[in-house]
């Protein structure tokens, strides 16, 4: 059958005139970052810092954002910021990027997994309570794809049992939910400025709060807080053993400029979204990503489900077919990411610091990491879900068609 497609995607790129002009402004003063881990007026950064963080936080609609090295970086310090302590649990999803499981271990806090929603893919409301214990302290849901975890159901069950709520909206820059966004609706509620994401500055990650207390840990544990809680003031000593997750200027000054640009972004994102979802709405073996009432989806990724039976091809080689017609996938095109839990760290977690964090508690006490213990993460990865990344501008419209059209004809080829 003939390539439906014979040229290359072009790349996303929401860089621009602006982001050069600012970044070389920011380098000709010679001051790249300017924040020193002491207690006086930069222990705060920089004024692009701090610019970036108040535009971040006025945009957001809340008291405090505060700008780390990257999102990973937010995480972690999030979780520190949290209170959470060695043998603590921290319930989270398999189905993310590592570090959205892995950041309870730099506290030698224990992930335990809840499986995720089969329709929105957020972690599913109706399975947590079941995954709490008195060990339990924090509740860690991904904003997976682009739109919103059920944040009312999630919080009611956090006030419910006294819990934290660290949410990880990398993938939602700019989700409008309820009557905010995604990430504010959380007690600390963290952003990704990596490369890949809809907005960028290279590396780079924004955690939002509206707790004073939590901003100031957050602070903290960014620059060298031990360093600094002594002339503070500060008597709340729980991880305030701090990095260097400060984020330069050149990257803040870029990040500016993305910021103001993310709303077009986004509806230029959601059109061509809506219209690959009107025409793979009309192929029976394929379902387009539901959008949850009350959220919006940014289509960071656009994830669609496949019937095998209904196509009357595995997934792997109707995969094969479309890249036939021309179109690339990559390699996570087929299932995302294996759940976490089956990774060595989880699988094999006497290799991991000697078994430690996991053996502060009792064997009969430990949350398993056995294959099964998340069905629909796992029905998604080996089954059923295709993950595409292109519904980006320059795209257009008639690229969306183009795909259907791939789509539709990979599943006639035998």
């Amino acid at each position: 059958m003939e390539k439906v497609r014979t040229t290359p995607y072009p790349s996303y790129n929401p860089i621009g005139e602006e982001e050069v002009r600012t970044a070389a402004e920011v380098v000709k003063t010679g001051l790249l970052s300017d924040f020193l881990g002491r207690h006086d007026e930069k222990f705060l950064g920089g004024r692009q810092v701090r610019e970036l963080e108040r535009r971040w936080a006025d945009h957001h609609r809340v008291r405090h954002a505060v700008a780390f090295n990257s999102g990973t970086s937010a995480l972690i310090a999030g979780v520190g910021a949290l209170g959470i302590l060695p043998g603590d649990e921290v319930l989270v999803i398999a189905y993310s990027m590592c570090i959205s499981a892995t950041a309870p271990l730099f506290y030698d806090a224990i992930p335990v997994f809840v499986d995720i929603e089969d329709t929105f893919y957020g972690m599913d409301p109706a399975r947590i309570e079941a995954a709490i214990t008195p060990r339990t302290k924090a509740l860690l849901p991904v904003d997976l794809f682009g739109q919103s975890c059920d944040m009312k159901a999630l919080g009611d069950i956090a006030r419910r049992h006294g819990l934290r709520v660290l949410s990880d909206t990398s993938h939602a820059p700019g989700c409008r939910y309820e009557n905010g966004f995604a990430g504010t609706f959380a007690d600390i509620g963290v952003y990704s400025l990596n490369q890949h994401k809809i907005i960028h500055c290279g590396e780079g990650g924004i955690a939002v709060t509206n707790d004073d207390d939590l901003a100031r840990r957050l602070q903290l544990i960014r620059n060298h807080g031990e360093a600094v809680v002594a002339e503070m003031g500060y008597h709340d000593l729980r991880n305030i053993v701090g990095g260097n997750y400060r984020l330069g200027e050149v990257e803040a000054a870029i990040a500016i400029e993305q910021l103001k640009k993310l709303p077009r972004l986004v509806e230029q994102r959601v059109a061509l979204a809506e219209e690959l979802t009107r025409h793979l709405s009309e192929l029976d073996f394929l379902v387009p990503p539901k959008v949850r009432p009350g959220s919006e989806h940014v289509y960071y990724l656009y994830p669609v489900r496949y019937d095998e039976a209904a196509a009357g091809l595995p997934r792997g080689r109707y995969l094969d077919n479309v890249r036939h017609l021309g179109i690339p996938l990559y390699r996570l095109s087929e299932g995302y990411v294996r759940p976490l839990y089956l990774e060595p760290i989880f699988a094999e977690p006497d290799r991991f610091k000697e078994g430690y964090p996991f053996s502060l508690l009792a064997t009969g006490d430990r949350p398993s990491y056995r294959r099964g213990i998340c069905p629909v993460t796992e029905r998604l990865w080996e089954k059923e879900l295709i993950v595409t990344s292109y519904t980006y501008p320059p795209l257009t419209r008639s690229d969306m068609r183009e795909l259907a059209i791939a789509f539709e004809k990979a599943a006639l080829m035998r």
